[in-house]
């Protein structure tokens, strides 16, 4: 019987030159140097990484460029970047900067062509769709946009579908709803969306104790994105992936330094 695997990426959300968590994606604190934290997670085995500029949609640009680069420079596991990521200008510059996997979600919904664009000249690998998802009924869920700011009107599962079929290669699910919570992941929300689509799902929004892996992964997750309990020391990422083991799932165990 083949194990299910799960990537296990820490979340890096970044205001100016700050990492910041807040709840619900609201309440924001700092937590400290992002570089500092990367390259701590990145040497603690993470599989990948995953910054977001928090406010870039909000200001129209996407400030990490600087901080990606010096990443870049000693971290040797994929990147994605996301925030404010308008245009295949835009990709570009994350690309050159050292990023990649680019995850857009305010501009794609605004022009879901660019997903296609994306995935077009960079491949489906690239293309994130960034979902930021709120309930708003049994069973059904909103898109939002500008950091759970902003409704949509678009249903996620329906989107996701369009997305996929636009050609996005991973999808990117955060739940506003549990995020910040440690109430863990909003799981009929993970269900619905894996059951939907062909591609990778990130569960993102509610990790809270380690037995939330083995049930993000039973929806059909591939992979889970943990600030909190990271950031704040709560569990360590080698804890994090223990507990995976322990719950008979397949992850990538590591050296000291991010070797193999």
């Amino acid at each position: 019987m083949v194990k299910p695997s799960v990537r296990i990426i820490p979340r890096l959300d970044i205001k100016g030159p700050n990492l910041i968590k807040g709840i619900h994606l609201e309440g924001l604190r700092v937590v400290g140097d992002p570089h500092e934290f990367a390259l701590r997670y990145y040497a603690e085995g993470a599989d990948e990484l995953l910054f977001l500029d928090i406010v870039a949609s909000l200001y129209q640009r996407n400030n990490l460029t600087d901080i990606i680069k010096r990443a870049a420079d000693r971290i040797y596991v994929p990147i994605t970047v996301a925030g404010g990521i308008r245009s295949l200008d835009d990709v570009s510059k994350m690309m050159a900067s050292g990023a990649d996997k680019v995850a857009i979600n305010t501009a794609a919904i605004a022009r879901p062509q660019l997903v296609t664009e994306v995935a077009g000249r960079y491949g489906s690998q690239c293309m994130v769709l960034g979902i930021e998802a709120k309930r708003v009924g049994e069973g059904r869920w909103e898109a939002y946009t500008d950091n759970g700011r902003e409704k949509t009107g678009k249903d996620v599962v329906q989107w996701a579908r369009e997305a996929v079929d636009l050609g996005a290669g991973e999808i990117l699910l955060t739940s506003v709803d549990q995020e910040g919570t440690r109430k863990g992941f909003d799981v009929a929300l993970l269900q619905q969306v894996c059951d939907a689509v062909r591609v990778p799902v990130i569960a993102s929004g509610g990790f809270g104790k380690a037995s939330d892996l083995a049930v993000a992964c039973a929806t059909g997750a591939s992979g889970v994105a943990i600030a909190d309990a990271l950031h704040w020391k709560r569990m360590s990422l080698g804890q994090v992936k223990q507990a995976a083991v322990d719950a008979g799932l397949d992850v990538r165990l590591s050296e000291p330094g991010g070797a193999s």
